[in-house]
């Protein structure tokens, strides 16, 4: 009875808690069911989760503090809501790179080994960014696993049957899918981000014609969950063109990304 009127008085006061909000990269009103305040925590929770069921992270401190300076260089020159944010890379062969709610990004060994530049890394990374400043990830798990079942494996307590639900709902975040429209704006916004942070915008162009090649010899994981959008490679090009065509100075980075990631990974 107890555990009835508990999981009642959640549900009444995220009921109370739940509404539209504005999308800073769209400008939009969207209907969001998960404050915003719980998304650090349902970060937290399964970031460790998610690490474990990926093969937990490189051993390389060397490359790992790579990979956060170029994410923090991102986030000093955007808009990225107040949380603490965390660049890691995972030792997984998949070809991949996902989001949690409140700052986490991750990316895979499998995906590192792909890239060639810094800017190239930037380019997924700002991609992740802006499915967290969307709050694309948290409306993806109201959407898919349900603000409840979610919200209260956070709160539960280190029973086996909490650490079993945990284990279970990390595995869906995981495999969450994004709407075409939600990987649009990430490409665009991340693109604006990238170049916000000094990187050569090219390498958005770059990675995912590169995935999309791999794409048709093989199916990639980072399509299964960031399905393509139509003609992806011809409008990022064609904000290229037209935004940051006259740009100059800006990043790439090969020398350094051989350095810092490949050199590491061979």
């Amino acid at each position: 009875m107890a555990k009835k009127l508990w999981r009642l008085i959640l549900c009444l006061s995220l009921c109370f808690c739940t509404g539209c909000e504005v999308n800073p990269i769209t400008g939009q009103q969207e209907l969001m069911l998960i404050p915003e305040q719980q998304d650090v925590a349902l970060g937290r929770k399964y970031a460790p989760e998610v690490e474990k069921q990926m093969g937990g992270r490189i051993p390389d401190q060397g490359l790992q503090d790579y990979i956060d300076r170029v994410g923090q260089r991102i986030i000093r020159a955007n808009y990225t809501r107040n949380f603490e944010y965390h660049f890691v890379a995972l030792n997984h062969n998949s070809v991949n790179a996902l989001a949690l709610p409140g700052g986490y990004v991750y990316i895979t060994k499998g995906m590192l080994k792909q890239l060639t530049t810094e800017a190239q890394l930037a380019a997924i990374l700002s991609h992740e960014v802006v499915h967290i400043v969307a709050r694309d990830v948290s409306a993806a798990i109201s959407r898919e696993i349900g603000i409840e079942i979610a919200l209260s494996a956070v709160t539960s307590k280190k029973t086996s049957g909490g650490i079993l639900m945990a284990t279970d709902i990390t595995h869906q975040i995981v495999g969450l899918r994004f709407s075409r429209r939600d990987e649009k704006d990430a490409d665009l916004g991340g693109l604006d981000y990238m170049v916000q942070a000094g990187y050569n915008p090219n390498a958005m162009a770059e990675v995912m014609q590169m995935l999309q090649n791999m794409q048709t010899t093989r199916p990639i994981e980072f399509f299964s969950t960031h399905p393509s959008p139509e003609n992806r490679v011809g409008y990022i090009t064609e904000r290229i063109q037209t935004r940051y065509y006259n740009l100059t100075g800006l990043k790439s980075g090969e020398q350094d990304y051989q350095s810092g990631v490949l050199s590491t990974l061979r």
